[in-house]
C-alpha cells in the first residue's frame, strides 16, 4: 500500500499530498497545521511535566460525576452513549485523564500571572448597563438630546418613538455589557461618564447613538472569570511556544 495514502473515497485513493492541496485551495491548510502544532506542543509539555500525576481514583470519580450529571447511571444507557460517541470505556478514560492533566498544566502555566493579567484587562472586563436611542442622522440625535436636557422630554418615550434599534421595545435597555465588547469610540465616551449621564451622540457603523449610562459594574475575579482569563493566558502561552518553533512542511504537493 502506498505509504502516502491518506484515505479512500468510493475506493479511490486520496494521498496525503492531495489532501494538503485540497486544504490549501480551500484556505484551510494553515489552521490545520496550527492545530497539529498545538496538539504537538501540548503532548510534549504534558510528557515533560512529571509532577502532573492523575490517579485512577480521580479519573473514576470524574466518570461517576459525568454519569450522574448526564443521567447515565445505569450501565445500558452509559454503554449506549459510548457507542453513539464512537468511544469505548478505555478511550473515554484516556480522554478524561488528558483533560485533567491539561487543566493541571493550564493552572501551572497561568497561576503566577493571573492576578496581574486581570488588573491589566480590568478596564475591558468591567461591565456597564446602558440604554440607547439609535437614529440615522446626527442632527436628529442632537435635537433629541436637546429635548431631553433642555425641555425635560423623557428618554424612554423618545426611544420608543424614534429609535431604529430593536431594543426600542425595551426602552433601549441593552443590559450589562463588557466594556471591551463596545466600539472604541463608545467605550471612550463611557469611561468618562457617570451613572445617569447622557453621552454626546456618537457614530457607530453609520448610525448615531444617544446613550445613557445606567449602572457601572466593576469586574471581580470570580471563578468563572478566572477560568476565562486562564484560557486566554494559556492560549497566548501556546501561541508563543509554537511561534518559537522551526516548523517545516516535509510533504511535497
Amino acid at each position: 500500500m502506498d505509504s502516502s495514502l491518506f484515505l479512500t473515497a468510493d475506493d479511490r485513493p486520496i494521498s496525503l499530498g492531495q489532501a494538503l492541496r485540497y486544504l490549501e485551495a480551500a484556505g484551510k491548510l494553515e489552521p490545520v497545521i496550527w492545530e497539529i502544532m498545538r496538539q504537538h506542543v501540548l503532548e510534549k509539555e504534558l510528557q515533560t511535566l512529571e509532577d502532573i500525576d492523575i490517579s485512577s481514583d480521580l479519573i473514576e470519580q470524574v466518570v461517576i460525576d459525568f454519569r450522574l450529571n448526564n443521567q447515565l447511571t445505569d450501565s445500558a444507557s452509559f454503554q449506549q452513549w459510548l457507542a453513539q460517541e464512537g468511544l469505548d470505556y478505555s478511550t473515554f478514560r484516556r480522554e478524561i485523564a488528558f483533560s485533567l492533566k491539561l487543566e493541571r498544566l493550564k493552572a501551572q502555566v497561568t497561576e503566577p500571572n493571573i492576578q496581574e493579567y486581570f488588573i491589566e484587562r480590568k478596564i475591558f472586563l468591567d461591565r456597564v448597563v446602558l440604554s440607547r436611542l439609535v437614529v440615522e442622522e446626527q442632527a436628529l440625535a442632537e435635537e433629541l438630546k436637546s429635548q431631553i436636557l433642555e425641555d425635560g422630554a423623557r428618554f424612554e418615550e423618545l426611544v420608543r418613538e424614534y429609535s431604529v434599534a430593536d431594543d426600542r421595545i425595551f426602552n433601549g435597555m441593552m443590559g450589562a455589557i463588557r466594556k471591551g465588547t463596545l466600539p472604541d469610540v463608545l467605550r471612550a465616551a463611557i469611561n468618562l461618564a457617570n451613572p445617569g449621564e447622557l453621552i454626546e451622540p456618537v457614530e457607530v457603523e453609520g448610525l448615531w447613538y444617544l446613550v445613557r449610562v445606567e449602572t457601572l459594574l466593576d469586574a471581580t475575579l470570580d471563578e468563572q472569570l478566572k477560568q476565562e482569563l486562564e484560557n486566554e493566558l494559556f492560549e497566548q502561552w501556546l501561541e508563543e511556544k509554537i511561534q518559537d518553533m522551526n516548523v517545516k512542511l516535509q510533504v511535497q504537493f
